[in-house]
């Protein structure tokens, strides 16, 4: 597994980069953003470990970068900006796991095996859901309503992926967060909300019978009214 690390503070990207190392991961390093972007851009990894706040190129901005490409590798952020705003700010922004500094290198490891796995195991058959006049091509991760396709982010198509494969089941905020983001729910956060509010305004703009609703108590149901 090939892992990219995106870190000024030279301890910090050594410590992590030795940690990986020892449990035989291939790891290369950047010191600021325009180094990792161009690494990553050039190179196919498996895992990028990326710090928030880097000299040349900030990492949401290297993050919006990447994902501008297409690119769903994942990538776990590191911060020591810990507030429940912050770590909303970079799951919503695309990163599939916000780590907070300090932090125990065997926590970051064992994250990164889960990480790498998940995007290892992913099948690449050819898959495809509907429900009412909603589709869904999983293997070109397109998304269209009533024959309009849908722009949607990485983390929004995944949700709406996990919603259709249970369509007309409640399922709670835990689940989904679990599910997206693969690892436990904080039940102070609400990224689940701010996804699954953009989800449905993507759906209905276009006037639409909404889908998606809430379950007040319970979670969020696919399903016609």
């Amino acid at each position: 597994m090939k892992v990219l690390i995106i870190e000024d503070d030279n301890t910090t990207r050594d410590f992590v980069a030795t940690g990986l190392r020892q449990q035989y991961f291939v790891v290369d390093e950047a010191r600021d953003g325009i180094e990792g972007l161009t690494m990553a851009a050039s190179c196919d990894y498996q895992l990028v470990i990326l710090d928030r706040m880097l000299p040349g190129l900030d990492g949401l901005k290297v993050l919006a970068a990447i994902r501008a490409t297409g690119n769903q590798v994942p990538v776990m952020i590191l911060s020591a900006l810990n507030s429940v705003d912050d770590r909303v700010t970079g799951l919503t922004a695309g990163s599939d796991d916000y780590l907070i500094k300090p932090f125990a290198l065997a926590e970051l490891i064992a994250r990164a095996q889960i990480l790498t796995q998940r995007n290892k195991a992913a099948p690449s058959v050819v898959m495809e859901y509907t429900y009412a006049d909603l589709s869904m091509d999983l293997r070109t991760h397109r998304v269209w309503r009533a024959g309009t396709q849908l722009l949607l982010q990485p983390k929004e198509f995944l949700i709406l992926q996990y919603l259709m494969e249970r369509a007309e089941q409640v399922v709670s905020r835990m689940q989904v967060f679990e599910a997206v983001w693969s690892y436990h729910f904080d039940p102070k956060t609400n990224v689940i909300d701010v996804h699954i509010a953009n989800l449905r305004r993507k759906l209905d703009e276009n006037g639409g019978e909404t889908l998606i609703h809430t379950v007040r108590g319970a979670g969020y149901v696919l399903r016609q009214s």
